[in-house]
């Protein structure tokens, strides 16, 4: 079993059930979107948000990816969990877990996000701020 202790961010989703596929359980795309709100998750608690909307500097998504591992049914919840996987000169990595109610992991992903300027429309090597603010996660 994987050892969870070091994701120190956790977020609860209801499974919808707009989340399904014909087989009546939760859809790969809906993944994608738990995924994505584990990223938003930990952009909020690193403030990668907030300087993004003072400065025009953030993140963008240039990977992502998924293991399934056991399905996910209606009713229930998606508990996402993420962590910070590396640090690089403009990039940066996250891994996400999707558990089930019963805490079994039902999916493991990773992304890879670059620091980018939306002003000049380039990538930005990851600010001191933000790689000491990151490495807390």
């Amino acid at each position: 079993m994987k050892d969870l202790s070091d994701y120190k961010l956790s977020l609860s989703l209801r499974i919808d059930w707009s989340d399904l596929d014909l087989y009546e359980h939760v859809n790969n795309v809906s993944y994608m979107r738990y995924f994505q709100s584990g990223r938003v998750n930990f952009w909020e608690a690193t403030s990668i948000y907030e300087h993004y909307k003072n400065s025009d500097q953030g993140t963008m998504l240039v990977s992502t990816k998924c293991d399934f591992k056991k399905s996910l049914f209606y009713p229930g919840n998606a508990i996402v969990k993420t962590k910070l996987d590396f640090i690089g000169n403009k990039s940066f990595g996250l891994e996400h877990v999707v558990l089930d109610d019963q805490e079994e992991i039902c999916a493991m992903g990773k992304d890879i996000v670059v620091c980018f300027d939306f002003s000049k429309k380039q990538t930005i090597p990851v600010p001191d701020w933000l790689r000491e603010k990151i490495s807390e996660f």
